[in-house]
């Protein structure tokens, strides 16, 4: 792999290691950094794998029932404002090549995408069903969002016939939950083929590697409900991409690995350790994930339960979800909303996983908080504006006592007490 010296140390230095340790991930793929060489706009890189922040990722993007681009650069706003460490433009609906133009040329961070999306919406204009692409015409697609300057793209490579066949017998509760991983299915069904993204991944990795971007190997069988998880069709294709994460690094290609899903408290920790043994120890990157079905408007809080078990337990990405989850495309303050409670997942495994470096924040917030700084704490705190829209809402009846404990605060009476 050719190592950007220049990236390596930006990513240290705001990570607070030593660059030696990512340039020696970035060596082991225990590290990626998603950076396209032909991205027009310089951005602040951002390093994801092992011995690094966990990081979070923001989806936005249009569907054919809502395809505005004003209000996708008005989400991408947010997310990036809220702390998203990369955006993924999912968009499936209206001029989505305009839209991927605007979120490139707006965006301070990374982004990521699907190019298997760009197919489908570009089919009718080759007078052709999604299934009846050549398998050029898919690869043309990938192409574009490379030449476009996308860092990094979702493929569904790991699911294979053999994995359908399975699923079959399986016959899953919620099915298939991937909206990549259906189109795939639907193509090899129809044309009675291998996934050409399995088929063909070492011309995949000459494309990819071609621009410098980062695969992020799609889990098409991911489970979309409890009852699913941890089954075979899920397991089996997490041992087609592990083999796939080897053949990306033996050609210098950046490589991550993309995982569940809907999935128990108690099954995480054996997902995780699975996935890094399978995998070589590549970046994991989760969606959740969600440790219950039944709260539909609040699984942002769901997947943020199940993101902080599974990044304590070594997962590094966490993708986001919404309030919206299962009910509707996000809006701004969906988006904002989904950004921060992540973050705040993410924050809590950093907690656990380097104490060193995490807590320092935690522990200035209480210095802050014991002395009353209020202004100061506030501005520390992860969530500025919020904190002081709370903060704000009531009259004081001093400055140095907020109004849930007024005259009976805690704080101010041990001081008293103690003589502190």
């Amino acid at each position: 792999m050719l190592i950007d010296e220049t990236l390596v140390k930006r990513v240290a230095v705001s990570e607070g290691v030593d660059k030696k340790v990512v340039s020696q991930g970035l060596t082991e793929g225990t590290i990626v950094i998603p950076y396209n060489r032909r991205r027009p706009r310089q951005i602040e890189p951002v390093g994801i794998g092992k011995g690094l922040r966990t990081k979070v990722n923001a989806n936005i993007g249009t569907s054919p029932s809502i395809a505005d681009i004003e209000n996708e650069k008005t989400k991408l706003y947010a997310a990036v404002d809220a702390g998203a460490d990369t955006v993924m433009d999912l968009s499936t609906g209206g001029d989505i090549n305009k839209v991927r133009g605007m979120i490139i040329a707006e965006s301070t961070v990374p982004i990521g995408t699907v190019p298997i999306y760009q197919a489908a919406c570009d089919s009718p204009k080759l007078k052709k069903s999604f299934v009846e692409l050549t398998v050029d015409e898919i690869f043309a697609s990938i192409r574009k969002h490379l030449a476009d300057g996308v860092d990094f793209l979702t493929v569904h490579t790991g699911l294979t016939r053999a994995g359908v066949e399975r699923l079959r017998n399986r016959k899953r509760l919620a099915g298939i939950v991937s909206r990549g991983g259906a189109m795939m299915v639907e193509w090899m069904m129809h044309n009675k083929a291998e996934n050409p993204l399995a088929e063909y991944f070492d011309r995949l990795l000459d494309l990819t590697g071609e621009f410098g971007a980062c695969l992020s190997l799609g889990d098409g069988l991911r489970p979309g409900a409890l009852a699913d998880a941890s089954d075979r069709p899920q397991i089996q294709e997490l041992l087609i991409i592990g083999e796939q994460v080897d053949r990306a690094r033996d050609r210098g290609v950046q490589a991550m690995v993309e995982g569940p899903g809907h999935m128990p408290l108690d099954q995480i920790e054996m997902n995780v350790k699975l996935q890094k043994e399978i995998c070589h120890g590549a970046p994991f990157y989760v969606l959740g994930p969600l440790v219950t079905d039944v709260a539909p408007g609040y699984d942002h809080i769901v997947s943020a339960i199940g993101g902080a078990l599974a990044g304590m337990y070594g997962t590094d990405f966490l993708c986001y979800v919404t309030p919206s989850e299962h009910l509707g495309l996000p809006d701004a303050d969906d988006v904002r909303v989904g950004t921060i409670v992540s973050r705040i997942a993410a924050h809590a495994a950093d907690i656990a996983k380097y104490p060193e470096r995490a807590r320092k924040w935690d522990e200035e917030m209480s210095r802050l908080r014991e002395r009353f700084k209020w202004d100061e704490m506030i501005n520390a705190s992860l969530d500025p504006k919020e904190a002081r829209k709370r903060f704000d809402r009531y009259p004081k009846q001093a400055e140095d006592v907020c109004t849930m404990c007024g005259e009976f605060c805690a704080i101010k009476h041990s001081k008293e007490a103690l003589g502190g």
